[in-house]
């Protein structure tokens, strides 16, 4: 493995803070040299909430992977799982009577663009910037279209932005100690971009139920289009359960740990035994009703995330796949088929369940990204104002 100019991530999210070294080889490609995980101190609720004891934590962390490699780190890239951010779908266009299609056509829409962005959303920070879509006339191109002719051109792009203050604290966090940020990624499109490279698949929707938590992402011809976040997750189930039939959450954990094959068919005079019952008084409870229980609260879930989601009424299309990620091996395994089902609305989407990415790839993933950018990705090039002899040869000879 070639550790020249290694190269250090560091993942915020709720639960953990998670550093890995990527390093390449001979061929360019890249691969895990360092990895640390440990629970992310100072920061909880989507936000810091100690910067000092984050950045200490932090720290002695990089310390232990610099003393392991005997190198110095003077830049980090961060991924963000936990941060509130928003997306901002915009389009403009260029009357082209006839002529051709220029790339400074195009510079000039993406800036005018993003100029209307930051104007707009001055609280907020662009992190992210896609081409959502391209229409010369009235055909939709895959490519921009320079040196093509036509009368009408409209270029939609996407922003994903951050908080203002969400962006200074994590440049003060590293600042600290002494590390730059070189690229603050989110990580819903670096999960999005991995499964556009795994499924060979550019337009799907990827839904991840966490326990406390809930998220979708759509991308469209490879471009991330839209996310949204909810607070609530499959938790919502077990805890319903629990207090609609009165048990304690592990007595409910314990039952669905015991009827794991969700093929299973349960009889509508069946009880739960006694033996669920040590430490507490014993109570006639079919165990019909706890799955009953569950399957309606699916359907909410499946109801607020997609099925009457105004948000993302006008992204969905027939025949639209659905990658369904459930990090709760206990309601994955029971209900795996019930989630699948109420997301394919009548066999309208294709639903498939998925596992959830695994760390280390993910950020070789966003290692590529980072070095090699994303084909949607759209990086506007700022206008440079001519100069006044240039102004007097344009006037002259034009």
């Amino acid at each position: 493995m070639h550790k020249k100019n290694p190269k250090l991530f560091v993942e915020i999210n709720e639960l953990n803070y998670i550093f890995i070294v990527v390093g390449s080889d001979l061929d360019q490609n890249f691969k895990i040299v360092e990895s640390i995980e440990t629970s992310s101190e100072g920061f909880g609720m989507s936000n810091f909430t100690n910067i000092d004891i984050a950045s200490l934590a932090i720290k002695k962390n990089i310390e232990i992977i610099e003393n392991k490699l005997n190198y110095v780190f003077k830049e980090v890239s961060v991924i963000i799982d936990s941060f509130k951010y928003s997306c901002v779908n915009i389009s403009g266009f260029k009357k082209l009577n006839g002529s051709q299609v220029q790339k400074e056509n195009i510079s000039y829409i993406l800036n005018s663009l993003k100029s209307a962005v930051i104007e707009n959303e001055k609280e907020k920070t662009i992190l992210h910037i896609f081409n959502s879509k391209s229409v010369l006339d009235t055909t939709e191109v895959e490519n921009l279209p320079i040196g093509l002719f036509g009368d009408f051109y409209n270029h939609a792009l996407t922003f994903f932005l951050i908080k203002n203050n969400d962006l200074k604290n994590i440049n003060l966090l590293f600042a600290k100690i002494n590390l730059g940020v070189a690229k603050v990624f989110l990580k819903s499109f670096s999960e999005g971009v991995q499964l556009v490279n795994e499924k060979n698949v550019e337009t799907f929707f990827m839904i991840n139920v966490h326990k406390n938590c809930s998220k979708i992402i759509f991308f469209d011809h490879a471009s991330f289009r839209f996310s949204e976040n909810f607070d609530f997750g499959t938790d919502l189930i077990i805890k319903d359960i629990a207090k609609i039939c009165s048990l304690d959450i592990g007595i409910v954990r314990k039952f669905l740990l015991d009827n794991l094959n969700q093929n299973k068919k349960i009889n509508s005079d069946e009880y739960l035994e006694k033996d669920y019952f040590k430490n507490n008084n014993y109570r006639k409870i079919r165990k019909k009703l706890i799955f009953d229980i569950a399957n309606a609260r699916i359907d909410e879930i499946v109801d607020i995330i997609f099925k009457k989601n105004i948000n993302i009424k006008t992204l969905k299309k027939n025949n639209s796949k659905i990658y369904l990620v459930i990090d709760d091996e206990l309601i994955s395994k029971n209900f795996q088929q019930n989630f699948n089902k109420y997301f394919s609305q009548n066999n309208k989407f294709e639903s498939n369940l998925i596992s959830k990415f695994g760390k280390e790839s993910s950020v070789v993933n966003t290692a590529n990204l980072l070095s090699y950018g994303w084909k949607k990705e759209a990086i506007p090039v700022l206008q440079t104002k001519k100069s006044i002899i240039t102004r007097i040869f344009k006037t002259i000879f034009d």
